[in-house]
């Protein structure tokens, strides 16, 4: 059925006629203007389109005296029909593209599975990585490997032939390892076995998932019920509960009046090695109250948001998962194992039952406290009392947060001296550090999430928001790999190779996939009187840093990229490059952040082209990473002299006081092998600890000859 647009009055078939039976208004003026061809009509129409789509006036008259149609009506008729064929040929194409494009998108997914599942045909095992930005680097690890084996070869059969065969060596032209290749090197010497180091593994794991009885959940939801009346008192009431501690932002609990409002039934606190730390801090967060519980109670999130403080977190049972869509009286059972960045510090491990209610439209709370599991077995025998925190919207997507941090340890060990006034005074574990990362986090997730605002963000390097997010993502799995490789947690696949020696330095080993190889790490603990603040602006620094950086050989950096992730202005991630480094396809990614609580200087080298697929917005997970860095926080000691800076140690805006020294943790991770079944090298251990002692060495050397302001560069 064809329709064209006529001219009103024109001539044709009824053309003139429907004014007969009309009373002329607008819409019958509307209705003449359309008029239905006969079937006649438009079989001779279709036959002079297929002769001749653009007629002439001549043709077009023609037409139209043997149709009895005006010839503006023929012309009509030829324009739609020709726009109608270019659409069929149009939608024909796209068809035809679109069907090409699944089938390439369907080869490219089943090539993409058949390279997961891939099979070596001489080994029968799975291929090596063919990313070419990676062959370079297994290559040297290679060689290096190989000329190690032909020289104890040769030792070997220069025993039985009677003379030296190591002239062979000579012919070899030498392999040139730049400073930062250090992790790459293989040194000769007597070496150990994993499975034979005593008392070197880890020492516990997580409990395996629990089954919850009918029985067992009216028991957990009167714990939790009761937890959750007991911290919402703990977070509305002040004196004489609570007692304000002199130039801090944190509250310490009465113990007397604490008994007296909760009496406890039980043993519980007879022992007299059993010590109580009770803490109370409160913060402004850039996060509404929704977003953080959904956080909060998984146990992923949870692990990504503190990252310094988590060392472990494992959701073991959900006993009821929440009403109407929500964590509105959701109950899990979980397992946490909470870190000091410092190999000094033991772990505390909790198993706990996590509740989460909504007291009233945007206000929720999220108790923690702690529930005997029988396979539970802890080696930090601590049991956390009704803890966590209030949450309460604010206009703006803002919340303010009330969180309570109360524990009951006892000590197997005694603290380490360096230790001993943070952790006793609840500063270590407590609320207020709980509060300053989720500031700081929720900054970080928010420029995560935002658009780069700053030209100095992309810097034209980092072309696109998307490579910004990537660029952040691996940042992150760069410091929690450098978290979890300098603390002293249960639940990780390392070996313990070296325990605390008389210089305090603690070296673990484990296999891993990214990098593939074995990857040696090593942390230490020193003091210095310096304030936070200054020892953070020294290591930040890329002028000072040349200074203790004993693997870029003393060159001088410079950044190259710089993405902002908070409102503090140290609070950020760089790219560095070293300005006349022998190695120009290799890269340094560094993250670094400070808060009242400590400040973290984390980086990492990695090749070029791994980086150009980070900036380009790629997956990142298969990208190696080896983390070095430092963890910065208050010895808890403000009355400690800080005469060695000069007076440079005045308030910030990231909450350090001016009293007090520093306590920071250097740790170093350095790649020994690319072979699974490598024996570690005592050699190497020695070389990772010398490594320590030089860049511990450059650090007091260099504040101490070189006192900077205690503002942010």
């Amino acid at each position: 059925m064809s329709f064209v647009g006529g001219v009103g009055g024109s001539g044709g078939d009824g053309g003139g006629s429907g004014s007969q039976h009309h009373d002329g208004t607008e819409t019958d003026r509307k209705k003449k203007r359309y008029h239905r061809h006969t079937a006649q009509q438009i079989q001779r129409l279709e036959s002079s389109f297929k002769e001749c789509p653009h007629p002439d006036d001549k043709q077009r008259n023609q037409l139209s005296r043997e149709l009895g149609l005006a010839p503006r009506q023929i012309k009509f008729w030829f324009q739609n029909r020709r726009t109608q064929l270019k659409a069929q040929h149009e939608r024909a194409d796209n068809n035809a593209l679109k069907a090409e494009n699944d089938k390439i998108r369907c080869e490219n997914i089943a090539i993409r599975e058949a390279l997961k599942h891939a099979i070596c045909p001489n080994c029968g095992g799975p291929p090596v990585s063919e990313d070419p930005y990676f062959d370079e680097h297994k290559l040297r690890i290679e060689n290096a490997h190989l000329r190690d084996e032909l020289e104890r070869m040769s030792t070997v059969a220069s025993k039985y032939m009677g003379r030296p065969i190591s002239s062979h060596l000579s012919t070899l032209h030498p392999m040139h390892i730049s400073p930062l290749d250090l992790s790459m090197t293989s040194l000769p010497g007597p070496s150990l076995d994993f499975d034979l180091l005593p008392g070197s593994s880890m020492h516990s794991q997580p409990p395996n998932l629990a089954t919850v009885s009918d029985m067992d959940k009216p028991l957990m939801n009167d714990t939790a019920l009761t937890a959750m009346e007991e911290l919402l008192r703990l977070c509305n009431t002040n004196e004489p509960l609570w007692t304000r501690a002199d130039g801090c932002g944190r509250d310490f609990l009465n113990l007397g009046s604490y008994e007296n409002l909760f009496p406890r039934s039980g043993n519980r606190g007879k022992n007299h090695n059993l010590r109580t730390e009770a803490s109370r801090s409160s913060g402004i967060v850039f996060m509404n109250a929704m977003t953080l519980v959904d956080m909060f109670m998984d146990c992923v999130k949870w692990g990504e948001l503190f990252p310094c403080i988590v060392a472990s977190s494992k959701t073991l049972a959900v006993v009821s998962s929440g009403m109407g869509g929500t964590h509105e009286g959701a109950l899990h059972l979980m397992y946490e194992e909470l870190e000091v960045l410092s190999p000094l510090v033991a772990t505390r491990e909790f198993c706990e039952l996590r509740y989460c209610q909504m007291i009233e439209q945007g206000s929720w709370i999220v108790v923690n406290v702690s529930y005997h599991l029988p396979q539970f077995v802890s080696q930090s025998h601590s049991y956390k009392f009704p803890s966590g925190c209030l949450i309460q919207d604010m206009p703006n997507g803002y919340s303010k947060v009330t969180w309570v941090e109360h524990v009951e340890t006892e000590e197997k060990e005694p603290t380490h001296e360096l230790y001993r006034e943070m952790i006793h005074q609840g500063i270590a574990f407590g609320a207020e550090r709980w509060v300053a990362t989720l500031q700081r986090m929720c900054e970080r997730f928010a420029s995560l999430l935002a658009p780069a605002t700053s030209s100095r963000d992309l810097g034209g390097v980092i072309p696109s928001p998307e490579g910004k997010r990537s660029m952040m993502r691996l940042a992150h799995r760069m410091v929690s790999n450098y978290c979890s490789s300098v603390s002293r947690s249960n639940n990780t696949h390392s070996t313990v190779v070296a325990e605390l020696n008389e210089v305090g330095v603690r070296v673990t080993a484990h296999k891993s996939p990214e990098p593939n190889g074995t990857i040696l790490s090593a942390a230490t603990t020193f003091w210095l009187p310096n304030s936070p603040q200054n020892v953070f602006n020294f290591l930040k620094d890329e002028r000072t840093r040349p200074q203790w950086d004993v693997l870029s050989n003393r060159n001088a950096v410079q950044e190259v990229a710089h993405i902002a992730n908070g409102s503090h202005p140290g609070c950020c991630i760089s790219v560095l490059r070293a300005s006349n480094a022998s190695q120009s396809n290799m890269l340094i990614l560094q993250e670094t952040s400070i808060d009242s609580s400590g400040a973290l200087v984390v980086y990492s080298p990695v090749d070029l082209s791994a980086l150009n697929i980070a900036m380009s917005g790629d997956d990142t997970s298969y990208i190696p990473l080896l983390s070095s860095g430092f963890a910065i926080s208050p010895d808890g000691n403000h009355n400690s002299s800080s005469a060695a800076e000069q007076g440079g140690g005045a308030s910030t805006s990231s909450g350090f006081g001016g009293g007090g020294g520093s306590l920071i943790t250097v740790g170093f991770q350095i790649m020994v092998s690319n072979l699974p079944s490598a024996k570690l090298n005592m050699e190497s251990v020695e070389t990772v600890n010398n490594l320590i002692g030089t860049t511990v060495h450059q650090i007091k050397t260099g504040l101490s000859n070189c006192p900077i302001s205690s503002t942010t560069a």
